[in-house]
């Protein structure tokens, strides 16, 4: 059981470092944790009643004729009493991986929390966002497919149109986001 319960700790050492994607993980890993410690306090019940077994063996063996027996009622008394023992143990174990997962929750809560009002702070100098869009520019143009390294700026260049003429034509909203293989219609281009 000792082992079992350092094994947890050394799970919740390590949930620390791993990012704030891992939490189904963590919990799920916590679960079998506390599914071990439940079977492993059974299987500890069970030694516990086959010793008792074995040492009533031997009792009766040493004694020879001098055998004495115990009654009914001792015997349930220390059933009961074992337990309550173990019960008192497989208790003690749930609360210190309750405690120890209540920590961990806690540590991953705070690092999501950063990570929230950093993506937030991102949010807030971000330029804003162009959601109306002019219909002043030429009909007649090219179309034209984003190769890797373009930028409106560099198509506009190479194809002697205006940056906000390519905008307005095929409204975007967010000219730092174009992509590899969108193809553009540019107005009045070569």
């Amino acid at each position: 059981m000792w082992k079992a319960a350092c094994a947890a700790v050394a799970v919740f050492g390590i949930a620390v470092a791993l990012p704030a994607q891992s939490i189904p993980i963590e919990l799920a890993n916590l679960r079998e944790d506390v599914r071990l410690l439940a079977q492993r306090t059974g299987e500890l019940a069970l030694r516990v009643e086959q010793l008792e077994r074995e040492n009533a063996e031997l009792r009766r063996q040493t004694s020879g004729d001098a055998q004495t027996y115990a009654t009914v009622v001792q015997v349930n008394e220390a059933v009961a009493e074992l337990n309550r023992a173990i019960r008192a143990a497989s208790a003690g174990a749930k609360n210190e991986t309750l405690q120890q997962v209540s920590v961990q929750m806690e540590k991953l809560a705070k690092q999501t929390n950063a990570a929230i009002d950093s993506l937030a702070k991102g949010m807030a100098t971000r330029a804003t966002v162009q959601t109306t869009f002019s219909e002043d520019f030429s009909k007649e143009g090219i179309s034209y497919t984003v190769q890797r390294g373009d930028t409106l700026a560099v198509i506009a260049r190479n194809t002697g149109a205006k940056v906000q003429d390519i905008i307005n034509a095929n409204k975007i909203s967010d000219p730092s986001r174009i992509q590899v293989g969108q193809t553009l219609f540019i107005p009045g281009g070569k």
